[in-house]
């Protein structure tokens, strides 16, 4: 079983108090104020868990927006909460609110680009804007006042929490260039700014490698190589693949941080290009893996690599969340992950060794001369897959599923394309040669895959583990670049005219869905809204015990309102998560029906639901405002919408 354990050196240069005391005892030097809300997923260990129980499973019914704020952007931003004082970023600006009334404290924007050469007035270039993502915050010291740290493209930017203006020793004017941009937010531990890479998905180019700085002055402290040199532990995984190579990148929006044992957990994606791999033979470490590094070092301690070889496009979204498991001289520090294969991992935070049973498991290979295939994946024993991992004919929809015209236009897809290739979880491509009818391959979960970025939610005092779980397909080949001796991923849209993507994967994404209407344009493109071919749900809220990996419970997340009464509810979800309380609540947006829903944490059973006036394909997050007020918020759309109890 290829899994790592401590294999040495540096690659690198209840009641809601009682809840609240066990959530917060792994963790205890961080000393969260219940009410705060530190970093985009609460804590540093990315629990995403509230300890405040004011909204409850007995009264969330009464929940009622309390205010708005629109950010001038469509984001996905996540807010960050302290001391009643709310932080996030918003296009140009980066702005600080009053958490109780949404009014603005301040507003820091970036500088206007410079004019263009020639003095003819116009701009130097587009518009500068933050990530859209989310803030970090350093509490600051004695010395120090405390700062909001931000990424806009390659520069990390430090604000003084109290007044939003530049902060004074942080590198130049309170700005430092750390080279390769990053979207994500700045993960701050103690006097850590750890970031990760926007390399984007090109094969060869600048490398996709996490970075720390200094959180005083900037000094770079660290940089962790994600494609090993030569001479380099796990070189050897990458043939003659990896001079120059790109991708294999932290394109996460954040890294968990186990405090007391003084590491990081770096969740590293595929390696470029994404579904053609000849020319990077091997497992290719550290693609797909969580990689555990000295918090202040960068220094190696472990690896679990989810995916080896990755063809599939199959990211490590996030690294997951951590929590501890068992009780007394059995209780283990465990990370709970899920990457976009919609397969659940435990791994012990020490030794990187499956907390769960994990087993090599033999795929499907495919024909693509000068691919090489890994004749094994590893699976978790104990918890099944959270999303659709295979396709036959009899797993189309039905007229009872969705619509009589849904489902005809869907078995008249499959007729025309005469099927499609699908032998199980990591069907590859297969290769189509140049004059040779197509043979289209559909991957389940494709794409945008079964979790995304949104991640997990994880309650401590339980162990029960919330994830967001959608079905997702990507149709296409393999075929070899015209004239050249390297090949190409190519898509067919079951529903518009060919189209083509580019080797590095880049391009149009086409899923295995219908319009419901089952009506076309002229020119053969779909009308009405779309839905996938398969039987739903096509998107779930999935509850996984932790302590044994079984799943608790499983519901559909979203509705299609298209479709007719009483069929409605058949999932509808995107790419974000929940968010757990105290309270016994789920709290979870991320679906593409505008809706904001709460769910009893126990039972899986909606308790509340709210209509916005965007998707809010965002993690929602919870606080306490100054006044003692326990709030919900969510970013919908681009605009910060905060609820709380009607008085």
């Amino acid at each position: 079983m290829r899994v790592a354990g401590s294999l040495g050196l540096a690659t690198t240069l209840l009641s809601a108090a009682g809840a609240a005391a066990i959530a917060q005892a792994a963790f205890a030097q961080e000393r969260i104020p219940d009410g705060d809300w530190l970093t985009i997923n609460r804590d540093l260990a990315s629990t995403r868990f509230s300890p405040l129980a004011d909204i409850n499973r007995g009264n969330v019914t009464q929940l009622k927006e309390a205010w708005t704020y629109t950010l001038r952007s469509t984001n996905t931003a996540v807010p960050i909460v302290i001391d009643g004082t709310m932080y996030m970023p918003a296009g140009s600006r980066v702005v600080a609110l009053d958490a109780d009334t949404g009014q603005e404290k301040w507003a820091y924007s970036l500088p206007a680009p410079a004019p263009a050469a020639g003095g003819q007035g116009g701009q130097g270039g587009p518009p500068p804007s933050f990530s859209t993502r989310g803030v970090g915050y350093w509490p600051g010291d004695s010395a120090t006042p405390a700062r909001i740290l931000v990424m806009s493209g390659s520069n990390m930017i430090a604000l003084d929490a109290a007044t939003g203006q530049p902060s004074a020793g942080f590198g130049t004017g309170g700005k430092i260039d750390v080279g390769v941009s990053y979207g994500g937010s700045v993960t701050v531990a103690q006097d850590v700014a750890i970031i990760g890479a926007a390399t984007l998905e090109n094969p060869i180019g600048v490398p996709g490698n996490p970075r720390a700085f200094d959180v005083r002055t900037g000094r770079k402290l660290w940089e962790f190589q994600t494609v090993p040199q030569a001479g380099e532990r796990y070189n050897e995984t990458w043939g003659n693949g990896w001079k120059g190579r790109s991708g294999t990148n932290m394109w996460a929006f954040s890294a968990p941080v186990d405090v007391q044992r003084g590491i990081v957990v770096l969740p590293l994606g595929s390696p470029s290009p994404n579904y053609w791999g000849g020319e990077r033979p091997g497992d290719n470490l550290y693609g797909n893996s969580l990689v555990a590094v000295d918090l202040h070092t960068g220094a190696y301690k472990w690896h679990f690599q989810t995916v080896h070889h990755d063809i599939w496009d199959v990211d490590q979204a996030t690294a997951g969340a951590m929590i501890d498991i068992g009780k007394g001289a059995n209780r283990r520090p465990i990370i709970v992950s899920a990457n976009k294969s919609s397969l659940v991992f435990e791994i012990d935070r020490e030794t990187g060794e499956p907390y769960l049973p994990v087993e090599e498991r033999p795929v499907p290979v495919g024909d693509v001369p000068g691919e090489y295939y890994s004749p094994t994946q590893p699976f978790p024993v104990n918890t099944p897959p959270l999303s659709r991992v295979s396709l036959t004919y009899d797993d189309i929809v039905d007229a009872e599923d969705t619509t009589p015209e849904h489902a005809q236009a869907c078995r008249a897809m499959w007729d025309k394309y005469g099927g499609f290739n699908n032998y199980g979880p990591y069907t590859p491509f297969m290769y189509h040669a140049a004059g040779a009818p197509v043979r289209s391959t559909i991957q389940l979960p494709g794409g945008t895959g079964g979790v995304n970025w949104g991640g997990p939610a994880a309650d401590p005092t339980t162990g029960l583990v919330y994830f967001n779980a959608q079905d997702t397909s990507l149709i296409g080949w393999v075929e070899r670049r015209e004239g050249t001796e390297s090949y190409s991923f190519d898509a067919n849209d079951t529903d518009q005219p060919y189209d083509r993507a580019s080797v590095d994967g880049k391009g149009p994404f086409f899923s295995f869905s219908a319009p419901l209407s089952g009506k076309y344009d002229a020119n053969g493109r779909a009308q009405g809204p779309q839905a996938p071919c398969y039987k739903p749900p096509w998107g779930e809220l999935v509850a996984v015990d932790a302590h044994d990996g079984a799943i608790k419970w499983s519901v559909p997340l979203g509705v299609m309102d298209e479709l007719p009464e009483g069929k409605r509810l058949v999932g509808n979800s995107g790419s974000a998560g929940p968010t757990v309380t105290a309270g016994g609540l789920v709290f979870v947006g991320a679906t593409n029906d505008r809706r904001f829903r709460a769910f009893d944490a126990e039972t899986g059973r909606q308790l509340w639901e709210a209509a916005l006036r965007g998707n809010a394909n965002a993690n929602p997050m919870t606080y306490r405002g100054r006044n003692g007020t326990q709030y919900v918020a969510i970013n919908a759309g681009g605009t910060i919408v905060s609820y709380s109890l009607s008085r």
